[in-house]
């Protein structure tokens, strides 16, 4: 355990054939809806059948680790009645499928600044993570109310209250116990549906030498065989972590 959590930029992480750790911005809800004349809102209902999917395709293929970003803090700037059923969406959720979770022993995890939510879904969400906390064969991460900048800042400051008066400088080693996903190992893979290609505030620290995959396919319809090519894609990668080709013939990969 302790190997998958050395930092890409310090050490030289474990390569494995299946990511351990699989990072998901689920873009392209709302064009998925107005594709078919639908509101919006329907695209964000049909995307949760899409992570319910996405979970148990990582659980089989053996997958320790799926964060999703799920809203982040610049969302709220959408308009104010799409905000408010996302937040509903997100409440229901969790009411249904918490108990699921813990049946098959996913560990569920909430990532973000939840001072902005309303009480009951802050108190909803302590509940589920208190229910799963022991559960073993999938970390489940939501990112709500995050952003990247966000998490850094957070962690400096925390950094900066454990050690007051200190003069000396500090390290990555210092911060990186501060951030939100620091007792898991970096993500292994990135996957951005929907078309875009950029990282939008999304694991900034986090993603220093994760590999990323964009594809054209709208989330809701992000099936099995869209999550295959995007594993598939992953193995055919070189991760060099700094070093040559050369040097990865001597690198033992690890099998799972």
């Amino acid at each position: 355990m302790l190997s998958r959590l050395i930092s890409s930029t310090r050490g030289i992480p474990e390569r494995s054939d299946v990511p351990q750790h699989i990072a998901i911005v689920m873009d392209g809800n709302g064009r998925w809806a107005r594709k078919r004349l639908m509101p919006r809102v329907a695209g964000h209902k049909r995307g949760l059948e899409t992570v319910r999917q996405v979970v148990r395709l990582c659980v089989e293929q053996g997958v320790r680790h799926l964060t999703l970003f799920a809203f982040s803090s610049e969302n709220w700037r959408r308009p104010e009645d799409e905000v408010s059923f996302l937040m509903q969406l997100f409440m229901q959720a969790l009411r249904e499928e918490v108990k699921k979770l813990h049946k098959n022993r996913i560990r569920l995890r909430v990532i973000g600044d939840l001072s902005r939510f309303d009480g009951e879904l802050a108190e909803t969400i302590r509940a589920a993570e208190s229910l799963t906390r022991d559960n073993d064969a999938l970390t489940l991460t939501i990112a709500a109310n995050y952003g990247g900048r966000w998490d850094i800042v957070n962690a400096v400051n925390a950094m900066l209250a454990a050690h007051p008066g200190r003069r000396d400088g500090f390290g990555e080693e210092d911060l990186a116990p501060h951030l939100c996903l620091a007792d898991l190992p970096e993500p292994d893979l990135y996957i951005r549906t929907g078309g875009e290609q950029r990282v939008s505030n999304f694991l900034l620290w986090q993603l220093a030498y994760t590999e990323f995959y964009f594809t054209d396919c709208l989330w809701p319809d992000f099936d099995s065989d869209a999550f295959a090519r995007a594993i598939d894609s992953y193995r055919k990668r070189e991760r060099r972590f700094g070093r040559t080709s050369e040097q990865l013939v001597a690198a033992p990969l690890k099998q799972d």
